[in-house]
Order: structure tokens, then C-alpha cells, then sequence
């Protein structure tokens, strides 16, 4: 950075000043409550998790966004071939059909964020939505046979979506309201057996904080039986020590996550990934862990 010109960095802290913005506007809290509670409201059932991506092991909405983004940007290249007219109609209508899929499974993410996240997010779905109606407008006019001004709704709309596509990755990647929260847990967690106390002191039936060398950790006993996980909910590092239990599964105090005991699999998202669950013993009534298969 030191032999960056001057004005190069002042340009690039005027961009991280603007993108940062969105998450300190409290004002977006009142619609954005409100618009939480209608998504988490809407009946989808079992679709809900499908549409987080637990089935797949991170968020779905990414992988969907590629696809009008794609069909959009490819339109756009097309508009200024000739001859090309129709390939690119065809493809700001497959972008149009894409964006309700991808518009889905980003608001039922979006719904289990935190106010900053949340913020940032309202902002980065309105830039979206005023690219779909854009390119909606740009699809008219191409109807119409007025495809100057469906190429400049296009341009505009590809502009527009563009935006959103940068808030979107500052959301993912600088306010990190997708990635797995528990992936340093095998660099952290320890490699030989360390004691966490007597077994007696893990009430049954009850989620109790430990530490296991630096690594936080939540132990639940079911009878003989010990299960420990990372205390950290890999959605958004909720406390699962605060947590309760239901099934056979630990579920997140903070957005409902649900992780099975045995093996740390997500049952119910928001959550994607599987929380990291440790290699238990019982040595003279003591229970110790270490990270699984480090023997």
C-alpha cells in the first residue's frame, strides 16, 4: 500500500466508507422488523432449510444470484453485437425467471441476521430489486420494438444489480453473514486428551460451558453418556451453552439452529455447516477430549 498513489487509496477508502455505511443506518430497523417477521411467517415447511442450503453445506442463495447475473451480463455483451437481438431477449428473460429463486432464498437467509447485518442487507436487496424492475421495463421495451431503450433499462439495471452484487459480497465476506463460524475449530481444538472435569459436574440433561485448552466448548451429558461440540454455533457464533435441548439435538439460543448430539449434523438451519464435535473418554470419573481421529 505504501507505493500506492494518494489518490488510489483515497479512492479505495471513499468505496470501504460507502460499503460499510448501510450497517449503521438504524432507520432501516423499522421496515426491516417488520419485513423479518412476514418471511419468517411465510408457511414453507421443510423448504425453509432447502432454501438456507443445509442440504448442500453453505448458503444457496450465492449459487443461485450466478445465475441472473450471468443471463444479464451476457445480454448485455450481446447488445453490442449485431445480429444478436434475440439471444439477448432470450437471456433477460431467463434472468427475470432466475431472480425470483435467488430473491427467495436471500430474504429467508436475510431474516436470521442481526440488526448491523440485517441493515446491509435491506440495502443490498433493494439495489436487487430495482435491477429486476429495470430489467423488466428493458424486457418491454424490447417487446415493443424500442430496443434503445431496452438496452440504456438494461445498462441501467445491470448497473444497479452490480451494486447490490457488492454489498452482497461485503455482507458475505466482511460482515461474514455466511461463512462457517466453527472452521478454526480444528486448528484450536486439542490434539492429545485434555480433562474437563469430573463427570459430575455436567448436570444430565443440561448444555454447560468448558474449555478444552483455547478451545470453547459446550458438554451435555445423556447418562453415561458425554457429548461435546464447539460452544460456538457456526451460523453466527450464538452461545450453544445458553442453548436447549430438543431430540437428541442442541438448538442455537439466538436463530434456532439445530445440530444433532452425535455427530454435530445440522437438523434446522439457518445454520449450514455441521458444528465440530470432539472424541470423548472417561478416565477414574474424569471426562477428557481431544480433536476426532487425532490418535
Amino acid at each position: 500500500m505504501e507505493n500506492t498513489p494518494l489518490h488510489t487509496r483515497q479512492w479505495s477508502r471513499r468505496l470501504r466508507q460507502a460499503l460499510d455505511a448501510p450497517e449503521h443506518w438504524g432507520l432501516l430497523d423499522a421496515p426491516g422488523r417488520p419485513l423479518a417477521e412476514a418471511v419468517e411467517a411465510l408457511p414453507l415447511g421443510p423448504y425453509r432449510d432447502a432454501l438456507h442450503g443445509v442440504w448442500l453445506g453453505h448458503p444457496l442463495h450465492p449459487a443461485l444470484v450466478d445465475l441472473p447475473l450471468g443471463c444479464w451480463l451476457s445480454a448485455g455483451l450481446l447488445d453490442c453485437l449485431p445480429g444478436r437481438h434475440g439471444s439477448a431477449d432470450t437471456l433477460v428473460t431467463a434472468g427475470l425467471l432466475a431472480a425470483g429463486p435467488a430473491a427467495l432464498a436471500g430474504w429467508v437467509d436475510w431474516a436470521r441476521l442481526d440488526p448491523p447485518r440485517r441493515r446491509t442487507g435491506l440495502v443490498h436487496a433493494l439495489c436487487n430489486t430495482a435491477g429486476v424492475l429495470l430489467y423488466g421495463r428493458s424486457l418491454l421495451a424490447r417487446c415493443q420494438g424500442h430496443r434503445a431503450h431496452g438496452r440504456l433499462f438494461g445498462l441501467a439495471g445491470l448497473t444497479a444489480v452490480a451494486v447490490g452484487a457488492a454489498l452482497g459480497g461485503h455482507l458475505s465476506y466482511r460482515q461474514a453473514a455466511g461463512p462457517d463460524r466453527a472452521a478454526a475449530v480444528p486448528r484450536l481444538a486439542p490434539t492429545d486428551w485434555v480433562g474437563l472435569g469430573a463427570v459430575e459436574d455436567f448436570p444430565p440433561g443440561r448444555p454447560v460451558r468448558a474449555t478444552a485448552g483455547e478451545l470453547a466448548v459446550v458438554v451435555v451429558r445423556e447418562g453415561e453418556r458425554c457429548h461435546v461440540l464447539a460452544e460456538r454455533c457456526a451460523h453466527l457464533s450464538g452461545p450453544l451453552s445458553e442453548g436447549s435441548l430438543v431430540e437428541g439435538c442442541l438448538r442455537c439460543p439466538w436463530h434456532g439452529s439445530e445440530f444433532r448430539l452425535r455427530d454435530g449434523e445440522v437438523v434446522h438451519g439457518p445454520a449450514t455447516a455441521p458444528q465440530p464435535v470432539l472424541e470423548t473418554r472417561v478416565l477414574s470419573g474424569h471426562l477428557e477430549v481431544r480433536l476426532p481421529e487425532a490418535g
